[in-house]
């Protein structure tokens, strides 16, 4: 790997803290065993701290370059920071205050961690059980031109993405665009791109669509339903480059898809116990004010009960021991008649986004211990207070395309400015639809350069940059005039 990528990433970095860094405040002198919140940013352990996750958040950028895969230095670094702020108490003789804070950081991750576990067990069950595959045989057998496929696509993901997540659905329809675009590599990069920004603009208005949304609604800054006031400025990012890129797309149509998928046995009940499950998560957190992680878990407990019932049910219908000469056989295992093995709900929780989840982790207690030594204080009063709401807001999406949405909305939260409902819902708009702007800048946009493997790229998605930051904006707009009685 050349050093200019990484050097690259690490200027973006430099650039920010050479225009955000004021004259640091001086380092409190008060006793850390006081138990009052003391200032570090100006102090060794401050900047040693802040150095490792610089470090960390670069490796992170340069994922692609470095072939590293994202949680490790997050990880890493979580744990370096906070060896050095709890050594920093203990030599001032506080036992308590670095323990508290963590522990704080602690519960937010694991309500964040099990909600996330159990929809991405869901979304891996519908994928064994062939919903997925299922509607991809029924698009592609439509027969519709490209530029048709192109808004059915991009609508499907504006659709999806508010209870799918925009990652899934980004991979679910980046699966057909592929296999659509196999004898027009033209159709891909444009699809994909449309995919991507319709994702990540769906996600924006649900509290399912988006990590970030889900973060806001557990913090209870928003309620569910004030989520959909973002409708409409969510389906004008997403429009207005669709439109523009509509035109680029080629009118031939293509060879009509002749095989149709089968659902598994259980397909629909799954999708039924999922939405339930989602209709439990927020009823308990809106009647009952209970956080939507324990609906989630009950939805889970739903789904391994039927999967108990499920693989019986398959076991005893179609299974039968294999031969000695099969492989298989010294395992023990069943096979069923189609050679795939009973159904076991483990097995999709076993398929979970592991590095994603603990990407999560390292993350949130990274940017927490900031948090603990001060600098997000400091940067509160520089964004929020200098500059004002509105446009720290509104940078938080450009900063989100560079620097991964989730560590910048979680500042945010940690920060918690005076901020009023309209400007709540800025925030969360432009930090889940400016990552539309470069392909990196989302977990979509990544998922899918990996997925068409070169086709769709970083410079393919730049050359529409300039379409995606004119939705942007034009949403912004749409936000301040639909939902000016919230400012």
């Amino acid at each position: 790997m050349g050093g200019s990528p990484v050097l690259r990433y690490a200027a973006v970095f430099a650039t920010l803290i050479s225009c955000l860094w004021p004259a640091a405040p001086a380092y409190a002198s008060s006793s850390a065993s006081s138990g009052a919140e003391v200032s570090l940013i100006s102090h060794p352990v401050g900047w040693a701290a802040l150095a490792i996750f610089l470090v960390a958040y670069i490796a992170v950028m340069a994922e692609e370059h470095l072939k590293l895969q994202k949680s490790k230095p997050v990880l890493l670094a979580a744990g370096l920071i906070w060896m050095v702020i709890g050594g920093y108490y203990a030599v001032h003789g506080d036992t308590t205050t670095a323990g508290t804070a963590l522990r704080h950081h602690l519960l937010e991750f694991a309500e964040l961690f099990l909600f996330l576990l159990a929809a991405m067990t869901f979304i891996n069950t519908m994928d064994d059980r062939g919903v997925w595959a299922v509607m991809r045989s029924r698009i592609l057998r439509l027969g519709l031109t490209f530029r048709a496929l192109f808004w059915v696509t991009g609508g499907l993901a504006f659709i999806l993405s508010p209870v799918l997540d925009n990652l899934t659905t980004a991979l679910v329809l980046g699966a057909i665009i592929v296999s659509v675009g196999r004898t027009a590599p033209a159709f891909v990069p444009l699809a994909c791109i449309n995919v991507v920004v319709a994702a990540n603009a769906g996600g924006a208005f649900s509290p399912f669509g988006d990590i970030t949304t889900l973060m806001v609604w557990q913090k209870g800054v928003i309620a569910f339903g004030e989520f959909f006031a973002l409708l409409v400025p969510a389906l004008v990012n997403w429009v207005v480059p669709a439109f523009l890129m509509a035109r680029a797309v080629p009118l031939e149509r293509p060879a009509p898809e002749q095989e149709s998928a089968l659902m598994a046995d259980g397909g629909t009940m799954v999708v039924g116990i999922f939405a339930l499950t989602i209709v439990i998560a927020i009823l308990g957190h809106s009647l009952l004010h209970l956080p939507p992680v324990l609906g989630m878990m009950f939805g889970l407990a739903c789904l391994k009960i039927y999967g108990y019932v499920l693989e019986h049910r398959e076991r005893k219908g179609s299974m039968g021991l294999v031969n000695e000469a099969d492989d298989v056989f010294a395992s023990g295992k069943l096979v069923s008649a189609n050679g795939q093995g009973a159904f076991d709900s483990y097995r999709q929780l076993e398929r979970a986004e592991w590095d994603t989840l603990m990407f999560f982790y390292g993350v949130i207690l990274a940017v927490g211990g900031l948090g603990t030594l001060g600098y997000l204080s400091w940067l509160s009063g520089t964004l929020y207070g200098d500059w004002g709401p509105t446009v720290a807001n509104i940078l938080i999406g450009p900063l989100s395309a560079f620097v991964d949405n989730i560590p910048v909305m979680f500042a945010v939260l940690a920060m918690n400015p005076d901020m009023s409902h309209g400007q709540w819902l800025l925030v969360t708009l432009t930090a889940g639809v400016g990552g539309s702007l470069l392909s990196i800048g989302s977990a979509a946009g990544v998922a899918l350069m990996g997925q068409t493997k070169g086709v769709y790229g970083f410079m393919q998605h730049l050359r529409w940059s300039w379409a995606i930051a004119l939705g942007y904006v034009l949403s912004i707009v749409a936000h301040f005039t639909v939902n000016r009685h919230l400012f």
